[in-house]
């Protein structure tokens, strides 16, 4: 939770801010995965970071060099592996998860697998804000590939 916490914390203080807690947030989900490695929630937050900081702007990796000397990284492949184990655990257990599987195929451009993970997430049942917003994103990235 202290991870979560801290994410949410940089999602409204802004980037300079998530970056100084990125390290400490990946060694705060990574310890509770250990503690319960079937706790498919934990694993999409971990797919999440590896996302966000794979896809970081020039601008932003270079201010994450200011503050750390070494900006955190990782890598769309290592994000799809936290995705694609966290359906493995529950699946669907999250419309974004599905939203996200469907962006990281699109990063690798992968377009079918993409087309079908987005498909997913446009067809859940939206019952919650995020459900919605998921599904209204799964939709534009569809129109986008046509």
């Amino acid at each position: 939770w202290y991870g979560i916490v801290l994410n949410d914390c940089g999602e409204y203080e802004g980037s300079k801010v998530k970056l100084q807690n990125s390290f400490i947030i990946r060694k705060h989900l990574e310890r509770a995965l250990e503690l319960n490695p079937k706790d498919p929630t934990t694993i999409y937050i971990l797919g999440y970071w590896c996302f966000y900081f794979a896809e970081l702007s020039w601008s932003l990796r270079k201010l994450a060099t200011v503050i750390f000397g070494t900006p955190p990284t990782s890598s769309y492949q290592e994000a799809l592996a936290f995705f694609l184990r966290a359906e493995e655990v529950e699946p669907g257990f999250y419309s974004k998860n599905l939203l996200m599987l469907g962006k990281t195929y699109l990063a690798l451009k992968d377009l079918e697998k993409a087309r079908l993970w987005l498909t997913k997430a446009k067809d859940y049942r939206p019952t919650t804000l995020e459900d919605k917003e998921a599904h209204q994103e799964a939709v534009q990235l569809l129109k986008q590939l046509g």
